[in-house]
């Protein structure tokens, strides 16, 4: 094997996970509520691939003859977050779930944050990110005071728009904020949200960063690295691992910048693993609760499947899944508790092959493990054996 390509299309969830219940989501589908709002959804490619024939994925046609291999699998980890989703894919498990602050962040962190970066700050409370632009961007412009927000995930984010807090600075407001939120205080990510605009009209930036906690155990991107293999990173790969494992990086703009920097990675000529997000589905339309934007986005990487699968190798394999689900039909703006799909694609990959229901993400790794000859982490299981032709 020469290369795996992991592709996540970032919450494209596809149905409740048994104990969705548990996180606050009922009959929550990302993928089948997008479906069912239309009867016009237009992704020939990703049925092709063979999403419509997964187990419980009934909103989409199955294709008779589907050319790789296809499933679904659950989320063994306690959590329903990028970097707990993203981790779990590479090979970890998250038993104890990142600390949230469903009431803002307590007094003496704020108190402590300001007085390390000089600013007062706007908010402290969960938001949604573009709602609260339209809330308290006027008055950052006036007071040059940064929106400090969390959400229902455990994330530290900071908004501040570009003419008035330089970038530079913030990110190292951000910077701070990261060594502060360890420990008892500990987050996932403190988020960089930069924004552009005027009142009325703000709109934030492809200039954001995240700040991860590193991995607490190898994944197989370190496997990898450590055995002299490539992993390159498209997207905030590198942001949600924190540089851990990752040889080479590269930020997107959009999703459609996220596939032309995946493309001109397959061009080159390496051995190991691309390792591509792309976030808008999540950012721009799940959080957004935008149906119609989230089928348009889906339709639009749809139709650039057939130049993804043309790019590669002859040793190459792709596999298309997802971190977690962002349902836009659903109440509230947060992330769902779904299955994530997974499509395997390449020459070397049997056709038509229904690889069920995996118990955990971590399949994931242990497979591109298992292709590459590299060790696996502890968790997961391969089913290239089942795949291959």
């Amino acid at each position: 094997m020469n290369r795996v390509i992991l592709f996540v299309l970032d919450s494209v969830g596809i149905g409740a996970l048994p104990d969705s219940e548990q996180y606050g989501d009922v009959d929550v589908n990302t993928l089948g509520h997008i479906a069912g709002s239309t009867d016009n959804f237009k992704i020939p490619n990703l049925k092709r691939l063979g999403i419509g024939n997964i187990e419980g994925v009934d909103s989409i046609e199955a294709d008779p003859s589907p050319i790789g291999a296809y499933g679904r699998s659950l989320e063994a980890s306690n959590g329903k977050d990028t970097t707990t989703g993203h981790w779990e894919i590479a090979g970890l498990l998250i038993d104890q779930p990142f600390k949230t602050y469903p009431n803002g962040f307590p007094d003496y962190v704020i108190r402590e944050f300001e007085a390390k970066t000089g600013r007062k700050i706007m908010c402290n409370k969960p938001a949604s990110g573009t709602v609260i632009l339209d809330e308290l961007g006027e008055t950052h412009m006036k007071t040059g005071n940064p929106i400090v927000y969390t959400s229902a995930d455990s994330v530290f984010q900071i908004a501040a728009h570009e003419e008035i807090i330089p970038l530079e600075e913030l990110y190292e407001m951000c910077q701070i904020a990261r060594d502060m939120l360890m420990g008892e205080d500990q987050v996932a990510r403190v988020i960089a949200r930069p924004f552009v605009g005027t009142p009325g009209h703000f709109e934030r930036t492809s200039n954001r960063r995240d700040y991860s906690l590193k991995p607490f155990n190898k994944t197989v991107l370190d496997m990898a690295k450590e055995h002299g293999l490539e992993v390159k990173a498209v997207g905030k790969i590198v942001d949600i691992f924190d540089g851990e494992g990752i040889t080479e990086d590269v930020h997107t703009k959009d999703n459609m910048d996220g596939v032309e920097q995946t493309l001109k990675y397959l061009k080159q000529d390496f051995k190991g693993i691309l390792f591509t997000n792309l976030v808008d589905f999540d950012a721009k339309f799940g959080h957004r609760r935008d149906i119609k934007g989230y089928k348009e986005a889906l339709e639009a990487f749809d139709a650039r499947i057939p130049e993804l699968l043309e790019a590669m190798h002859d040793e190459d394999v792709i596999i298309f899944l997802a971190d977690h689900g962002n349902d836009p039909a659903y109440k509230g703006t947060d992330h769902t508790r779904e299955y994530i799909p997974v499509l395997v694609a390449g020459k070397s990959i049997r056709e038509n092959v229904n690889i069920g229901t995996l118990n955990t993400f971590a399949d994931i790794a242990a497979t591109v493990s298992d292709m590459l000859g590299i060790p696996q982490t502890p968790h997961g299981e391969s089913f290239k054996a089942l795949i291959l032709k």
